[in-house]
């Protein structure tokens, strides 16, 4: 550059610049340029050696070439506000050997310049380019063979230098344009440069930051050297020459120019450090005192510090990558040994591997720096190899236990999701099974639903990869989504959505024929080795005999819950005695049915009998008890018979069914004239009374055994039911966990309905509102997986009957009873307004009444009952069962109970401690 300068000022030229021909000898690369503006550079950046262009017609020839006009010598004429004068004329020297020119030197003159002087001034300066050319190629060749040369072009460091790039930056914005070789040089990918001075200024070596950065008072010609730190870490020189052109207040606005990589005449100057060792190694030599003394400019870029900063130096405490209090001790080995010391160095922050050796000579100590980063990267490559083998073994054992422990298709896909995916990269699974003529999605995951529902619709006949594999029973792997969409056009755009680009098609195989396909996706292309590949296959087949025991075990599973649903309530009756609202919870653990049950069954004068149990264990054995219980207590309820009679009858049933066999029951009769309850419990969890006002109870009921190990007699308890309480029922499955232990559970049970009902919104008072607390409490007291052991939740809102629905009274003893009932029952008929009824009823009541006084004992009372039905109740003071008997010609009784039967819409008895009650329903007549 100086060289070119001085030629300006000799020839008082307009601009000069120089050219190199590449190893190739097929265009010249514009090396340097002083004095023309930037559209000089793009025009002359390349010059094809077989075209027109003054400097390949003087590398052709070996001659000089001009004066030509420079309008002709440009590519494309100069933009806008580059003007140069009228008639300026292009000289050009070839440079180097007259048979091989090597580069040209092109001047550009105004017209009105003496030829003779100006072709004099070229040709003295082209001497003096070739025999400076000729003393730095023969310092080359005597420190290192150039042999990527050819006979005829210029030397390999010459063409390194000849990188030359053209820049544009606008300093007010600071957007920094470069092209392709400018981006070459500083190691940058131009596509995705961000064109930001900071990310250059980044780059750049802090002690030189201040001359490489623009000066804000510089307006015109501005060149500097400075040193670049690429993103690989290694460091470059690089010659800066340019335009700085004012903008507003005369201030620098923009800068144009050329830049060229300057490493190697550095590199030339310090002929000692390529003497001693390879020219990539790093070297640093101590005097005896231990102190540096020399510094070559590969130590410099290994150690980001400068050789002035080096100098004089103890070793051990400038030398910071060795990074270890060990180094010192080194070198004094080394020194008293006179032996090599060799040791490796890790510099995270350049990603790089140095093997260090320190050697001892007379005058101290010589370290290197040789860089191993390539073969330390072989050996971790090598090892990521092998620990990615072993993973895959061990996760393929550890897939091998999951498969065998699995029950479910889900189970089976799971274990193949946690077991499989992460060994081979992979981020999508699909399970397929084939379900006559179509492919179900068994279970997946990566993959979103509405993709997944496309495969639902496709058919086991659709050619697709996945027909492929299960007509030939062998994998299809697929390498990227351009592969895809030639092999099957027609489903190319299932690419996108899908989100992968490679797959696996693993064809499942049991009992000799395919039952499915596991698909095994990729969110990057790429190939499996062969190793991989026999893997997969292999797995395959494992999870192809657990898939078909999951599905044996669903179908088996399925029909085991539709039995068990079969025998539980469908829906809950309406009653006017209480609303009820159920949830039944099957357990996600285990699997199998259990023996929670529930039921509301209506009694004789709107009492209603809320029960819940649990039969101990899972299976279809435990389901079919659960079935015979439920069975028995409906027909000891319609019975009538007291809640510890109950008890007594079912702990017989159980006991008969074996000792392996037993069941927690807790039964609530709840009368709604009297508005109490009474409770029946054989070991199963307290219910809950929530009281008028939101006061929580969990009452303290006896316990009795649970049913099965227990024997007679059983305690029962009555209560009152306040008017607006709520009764809340549970199994032991809804508030016990293997976390949590009952007591833990109730408590947890109270709180979660404190909250609910803490809520206005929440009702109580309807079917709805308890639907939605049960679903409320089942979400507070159970995990998104569901709960552990199966559980029911049984909530129960009593309502009494009005009072002025009910009407109560004594009757006389004697025949005077029956008539007396019959004005009784006749009269409040009319006064409910029932009066079609009235008949009827007056018959019913004489029959029930006469049959007291005749054949049982005082006291008889006598109750009608009014609210989805008219009840009339006799009650009496005798234990004995009234039955029905076919009455002869002859006799003269027996008839009044057949009369009951025909004229009641249904009809029973009751017993009490007191006696027994005997009564008759009919239907309401309708509301007009």
């Amino acid at each position: 550059m100086r060289t070119l300068q001085y030629l300006l000022a000799g020839t008082d030229s307009l601009g000069a610049a120089i050219h190199f021909l590449d190893p190739q000898r097929s265009r010249l690369r514009l090396f340097a340029m002083a004095g023309l503006p930037p559209a000089f550079a793009e025009a002359w950046n390349q010059v094809p050696v077989d075209q027109g262009l003054a400097q390949a017609q003087a590398v052709r020839s070996g001659r000089p070439v001009g004066p030509l006009d420079v309008s002709d010598q440009l590519g494309s004429r100069p933009g806008p506000g580059v003007a140069y004068p009228p008639g300026a004329r292009v000289l050009v020297q070839p440079l180097g050997p007259q048979t091989a020119a090597v580069g040209t030197l092109s001047v550009l003159l105004d017209r009105a310049k003496d030829l003779g002087e100006a072709w004099a001034a070229v040709t003295a300066t082209a001497t003096r380019l070739d025999g400076h050319l000729a003393g730095l190629a023969r310092s080359e060749a005597e420190t290192r063979a150039d042999t990527s040369s050819e006979p005829g072009t210029a030397p390999g460091w010459m063409m390194d230098a000849a990188q030359v790039g053209t820049f544009d930056w606008n300093v007010r914005t600071g957007q920094l344009c470069l092209d392709d070789r400018s981006c070459l040089i500083f190691g940058l990918n131009p596509e995705s440069f961000d064109s930001r001075y900071e990310t250059w200024a980044r780059m750049v070596h802090p002690d030189d930051l201040s001359s490489a950065s623009l000066p804000r008072a510089v307006v015109g010609r501005y060149d500097c050297e400075y040193r670049i730190t690429r993103p690989t870490g290694d460091m470059r020189w690089v010659r800066f020459s340019g335009l700085v052109l004012p903008g507003p207040g005369d201030q620098p606005g923009r800068v144009v120019g050329t830049l060229c990589d300057n490493t190697r005449s550095h590199a030339a100057r310090d002929g000692r450090a390529y003497g001693l060792k390879r020219p990539t190694d790093g070297v640093v030599m101590t005097g005896s005192d231990g102190r540096i003394i020399y510094v070559n400019v590969q130590a410099e870029e290994i150690l980001r510090t400068s050789q002035s900063d080096l100098l004089e130096r103890t070793l051990w405490e400038a030398v910071p990558y060795p990074g270890e209090p060990g180094l010192e001790a080194r070198c004094r080995q080394a020194a008293a040994t006179g032996l090599p010391v060799d040791f490796d160095v890790h510099v995270p922050t350049l990603s790089t591997w140095y093997r260090i050796r320190l050697t001892s000579h007379e005058d101290g100590l010589t370290l290197s720096f040789s860089d191993i980063t390539e073969s330390q990267l072989r050996d971790a490559e090598r090892v990521r190899v092998e620990h990615g083998a072993a993973l895959r073994t061990t996760k393929t054992q550890e897939l091998t236990a999951a498969l065998s422990e699995a029950l479910t298709v889900q189970d089976v896909v799971s274990a193949v999701a946690d077991h499989l995916l992460t060994p081979f990269g992979a981020t999508g699974l699909t399970v397929q099974t084939l379900e006559g003529d179509h492919l179900r999605v068994a279970g997946h995951a990566g993959y979103s639903g509405s993709f997944l529902r496309v495969l639902e619709a496709a058919l086991v006949s659709q050619v697709s990869p996945t027909y492929d594999a299960l007509r030939t029973r062998t994998p299809v792997f697929i390498g990227s989504g351009a592969e895809y969409g030639r092999l099957y056009p027609h489903l190319k755009w299932r690419i996108k959505p899908s989100g992968m680009q490679a797959w696996a098609f693993l064809p499942l195989i049991a009992s000799g024929r395919p039952i499915g396909c596991c698909i095994v996706a990729f969110l990057e292309p790429g190939e499996l080795d062969e190793d991989e590949r026999t893997l997969l296959a292999a797995l395959s087949g494992l999870v192809a005999q657990a898939l078909e025991r999951a599905r044996l075990y669903d179908a088996e599973h399925t029909r085991a819950v539709e039995l068990q649903r079969g025998l539980l309530p469908q829906v809950l009756p309406q009653l006017p005695g209480a609303i009820t609202a159920v949830r039944y919870l099957p357990a996600s653990e285990g699997l199998e049915v259990g023996g929670d049950w529930y039921d509301v069954i209506p009694l004789s004068g709107d009492r209603v009998a809320l029960v819940i149990g649990d039969v101990m264990g899972h299976g279809l054995s435990e389901a079919a008890t659960m079935g015979r219980l439920r069975t028995a207590v409906h027909t000891l309820a319609d019975l009538e018979l007291p809640p510890d009679d109950l008890l007594t009858h079912l702990n017989d049933l159980v006991a008969r069914l074996g000792e392996d066999f037993y069941a927690t029951f807790l039964c609530a009769i709840y009368d709604p004239t009297a508005r109490c309850a009474t409770y029946a419990r054989s070991g199963h969890p307290p219910p809950v009374l929530v009281r008028p006002g939101g006061a929580i109870d969990i009452l303290d009921l006896p316990n009795n055994p649970p049913l099965g190990v227990g024997n007679p007699p059983f305690e029962t308890v009555e209560l009152e039911l306040p008017e607006h309480s709520l009764l809340v029922f549970y199994t032991d499955g809804l508030v016990e966990t293997h976390g949590r232990d009952i007591d833990s559970g109730i408590t947890a049970l109270t709180a979660a309905l404190t909250d609910a009902l803490a809520d206005p919104l929440t009702d109580t008072e309807t079917t709805l509102g308890l639907d939605r607390l049960c679903d409320t409490l089942t979400t507070a007291l159970t995990t998104p997986h569901g709960v552990e052991d199966d559980a029911v939740l049984l909530l129960a809102r009593p309502r009494g009957l009005s009072r002025e629905h009910v009407a109560d009274w004594p009757l006389p003893d004697g025949p005077i009873a029956a008539g007396e009932a019959r004005a009784l029952a006749a009269a409040q008929l009319r006064e409910w307004r029932l009066e079609p009824l009235v008949d009827i009823t007056e018959l019913l009541v004489s029959e029930l009444v006469t049959n007291a006084v005749r054949h049982a004992r005082g006291p008889v009372r006598l109750r009608l009952l009014c609210s989805q039905s008219l009840i009339c109740e006799v009650s009496d003071g005798s234990a004995t069962t009234p039955r029905v008997r076919r009455a002869a010609d002859t006799d003269e009784g027996g008839r009044g109970l057949a009369m009951v039967t025909l004229l009641a819409q249904r009809w029973g008895t009751r017993h009490s401690t007191h006696g027994k009650t005997i009564w008759a329903e009919q239907p309401l007549p309708p509301a007009g």
